[in-house]
């Protein structure tokens, strides 16, 4: 049994990229200024494998004889967010960013959606998920008009209180504006954002969804289902990917869940694999530049490791990497251009192998087509050589 499971800790980057002034980066460095910012904060079973051995890691021990592979990566691709960084894992390296709408978007395609969902909207302007339905959600239940935002990212937004448009027709609703953002508007997800409780008390529910792109070529995914291979996704995985070379998934409800339904298909005997990400570090701390709730997060995820490591068999591989920053110290409250570390464990492989710092991230891709036996260049460099 050949399987390799990929778990995505989302946006827990570890130190700005040689760009990050052109993106308003400079500074950013989310783990190691968390590790700064916590006195005496460690994740000793990261650190087991390699974490504060990665070049450029900051606050974080380093192991001598480390049990894991390490490294780092560089986004090639233009932009991040979260699309671009999974695509690029993938093997799909953008020379083009995502369309942004700092300023909201333009009037005729906001007019194009409120005459295919037939009713108006409110808002159209870059905000916190949280804090604009502080702002809009009385007037939203007052008249059912539906929330529509945008942030730094590439995205659409529609938010909606579920008492007043039931979360069928908002899904409904987000695939109409997801088939009307194309061309030069084809932003990388139309996510929808449900959200419940009285006026003064909403919050947002577990039932967010996201409508990605389809991915502009085939990626690895792809490769390994035709292959015959089963390709599993955990979290937003099968959003991310609208779907495409996904041969089964789950939805979570929060970090923990994500990880016991990675363990869960850990169990299951098949070839293929395992792709998870884990979005509570980025949503719900880096964007609110909650510092020690993403601290807390982290450490949480770190004593849940050994679990992971003793689930695998004997030729499994587990890749730790993420897709992008989000530093919750820096005044932004947005995704930052940073490296990304990657770990990787197996009972076969090496340890202690320096991986240096790749030049993209989909070097993961092409690692899985020579583990996987897939014939295609995804114009990077796989490490399997290295680590076995």
């Amino acid at each position: 049994m050949k399987r390799v499971i990929i778990i995505v800790l989302d946006s827990a980057g570890m130190g700005e990229l040689p760009d990050a002034t052109k993106y308003g980066d400079v500074g950013s460095n989310t783990l190691g200024n968390i590790a700064a910012a916590i006195e005496g904060f460690s994740l000793p079973n990261l650190e087991k494998l390699g974490l504060g051995n990665i070049e450029g890691s900051r606050g974080y021990k380093a192991a001598a004889v480390p049990t894991g592979c390490y490294g780092r990566m560089a986004e090639r691709s233009a932009g991040k967010d979260t699309t671009t960084g999974h695509w690029e894992m993938s093997g799909i390296i953008l020379e083009k960013p995502f369309p942004l709408y700092p300023n909201g978007f333009p009037e005729e395609v906001v007019k194009q959606i409120e005459d295919s969902i037939g009713t108006k909207t409110i808002g159209n302007y870059a905000a916190s998920g949280t804090e604009i339905i502080k702002q809009l959600g009385q007037q939203h239940v007052k008249t059912g008009y539906p929330i529509i935002y945008t942030s730094a990212d590439s995205v659409l937004q529609i938010a909606a209180h579920e008492d007043v448009i039931p979360i069928e027709r908002l899904y409904e609703i987000c695939q109409i504006a997801r088939n009307i953002l194309t061309g030069k508007h084809a932003v990388g997800r139309v996510i929808a954002r449900p959200f419940t409780g009285p006026e003064g008390n909403y919050s947002r529910t577990d039932r967010r969804h996201d409508f990605s792109l389809e991915p502009v070529r085939k990626t690895i995914l792809e490769y390994i289902a035709e292959k015959g291979l089963e390709v599993k996704a955990v979290g937003k995985i099968k959003d991310i990917f609208a779907g495409k070379g996904i041969t089964d998934a789950v939805h979570i409800h929060n970090n923990m869940d994500g990880v016991d339904k990675t363990l869960e298909y850990m169990k299951q005997r098949f070839d293929g694999l395992i792709f998870t990400n884990l979005v509570d570090f980025d949503m719900l701390f880096g964007h609110r530049n909650n510092v020690s709730g993403y601290a807390g997060a982290l450490s949480e995820f770190d004593a849940r490791v050994p679990e992971l490591l003793a689930a695998l068999d004997e030729k499994d591989i587990l890749m730790f990497t993420a897709d992008h920053g989000c530093d919750p110290t820096t005044s932004s409250t947005d995704h930052s251009r940073e490296y990304v570390p990657l770990l990787v464990y197996g009972k076969e492989l090496r340890q202690g192998v320096n991986l240096g710092t790749r030049s993209t991230f989909a070097d993961i891709a092409q690692t899985l087509s020579e583990i996987f036996s897939i014939s295609t260049d995804f114009k990077a460099t796989s490490y399997y050589s290295e680590i076995l």
